[in-house]
C-alpha cells in the first residue's frame, strides 16, 4: 500500500501577509490531488520548493469564486499550458469545481493570458463541473463533492476513502454546517477552518465573517469524534507563536490528534 500524505502549501485567510493563502494538496505515489491555489503566483514558489513538478498535478478542485483561492488557478493554468505547448507536460489537467465556477475561471483566463494559452482551456485543460453529492473517481479515490451550505458565495467541500481505510473531509473555508453531517460523519480526518483564538475573538470579530474559532472547531471534532483535525485558513499576526497558542487552547477542547500546520508542511495521512 502506498503512502499518502497532506502537502501543506498555505495556511492563511484571504488578508494574510506573513503566510500564503489556504491551499493543500494529497499525495498519493507521485500524483497529487490539489485543492485552490491561493490568491497568486506565490504558489510557483512553494511548489518549487516542495519539490512537487506541474507535471505531477493533473487533478484541481476549486472550492469557490474567492480571491484566495481563486486566483492562482489562473497561474497554474497558465504555467502548465506552457508546459504542454514544450511538451513536458504529459496528459490532461482536469480542473473541478461547481457549475457556477465555469464561467468564472474561463472569463479570468481569457481576461489574463494570451490566446495560445487560453485555447488550451477545452482541449488539454478540462473544466469539470460537479454536482451536489457527486462521486467524481480521482487518482483511485473516490471523491464526493458536497454544498458546505455557504451564507456567502456558494462553495464546495469533499470527502473521501483513503487508501489506508480512514475518511478524509475538507469543509471548506466556513464553519461546519450541520446539514452537512452526512457527508462529514465518521471523518478520520478533518479540514477545517478556525480563523483565530477564541480569547481574541473581540479582535478579529470572527462570527461577523462567518468564521469560527479555535475554539469552536475544536468542540466539533470533539462532538464528531475525529480522530485527526487539521486547522488552518487562519489569521497572520503572530506567524512564530500561531501553532503553539492554538495548540494550547484547542487541546482543552479536543482530545484528538490536533494539527496546526505551518506552510510548506507535509503531514502523513
Amino acid at each position: 500500500m502506498s503512502r499518502e500524505f497532506l502537502y501543506v502549501f498555505g495556511t492563511g485567510n484571504a488578508q494574510a501577509t506573513r503566510c500564503y493563502n489556504t491551499c493543500f494538496a494529497v499525495r498519493d505515489g507521485e500524483e497529487y490531488f490539489m485543492v485552490d491555489a491561493g490568491g497568486g503566483n506565490g504558489i510557483l514558489r512553494i511548489l518549487e520548493d516542495m519539490c512537487v513538478d506541474l507535471s505531477q498535478i493533473h487533478h484541481i478542485f476549486v472550492t469557490h469564486e474567492h480571491t484566495d483561492h481563486i486566483l492562482g488557478i489562473v497561474w497554474m493554468v497558465r504555467m502548465m499550458a506552457t508546459a504542454m505547448r514544450k511538451g513536458k507536460y504529459e496528459g490532461d489537467l482536469k480542473i473541478y469545481c461547481h457549475g457556477d465556477l465555469i464561467e468564472t475561471i474561463k472569463t479570468l483566463c481569457r481576461l489574463t493570458m494570451q490566446g495560445k494559452f487560453y485555447k488550451m482551456i477545452g482541449d488539454r485543460i478540462l473544466l469539470v463541473p460537479v454536482r451536489d453529492g457527486e462521486t467524481v473517481s480521482i487518482l483511485d479515490y473516490d471523491v464526493t463533492f458536497f454544498d458546505i451550505l455557504s451564507t456567502k458565495a456558494k462553495q464546495y467541500g469533499f470527502t473521501m476513502t483513503l487508501k489506508n481505510g480512514k475518511k478524509f473531509t475538507c469543509c471548506g473555508d466556513e464553519p461546519f454546517n450541520p446539514d452537512c453531517l452526512r457527508y462529514v460523519e465518521g471523518s478520520n480526518w478533518l479540514l477545517h477552518e478556525a480563523f483565530c483564538l477564541y480569547a481574541d475573538r473581540d479582535r478579529f470579530e470572527p462570527y461577523e465573517k462567518h468564521h469560527s474559532t479555535v475554539k469552536e472547531a475544536c468542540e466539533l471534532a470533539e462532538q464528531l469524534g475525529v480522530d485527526n483535525l487539521v486547522l488552518w485558513h487562519t489569521e497572520d499576526k503572530n506567524p512564530a507563536q500561531r501553532k503553539a497558542l492554538y495548540m494550547r487552547e484547542g487541546r482543552g477542547f479536543y482530545h484528538g490528534n490536533l494539527l496546526v500546520p505551518d506552510d510548506r508542511e507535509i503531514i502523513e495521512l
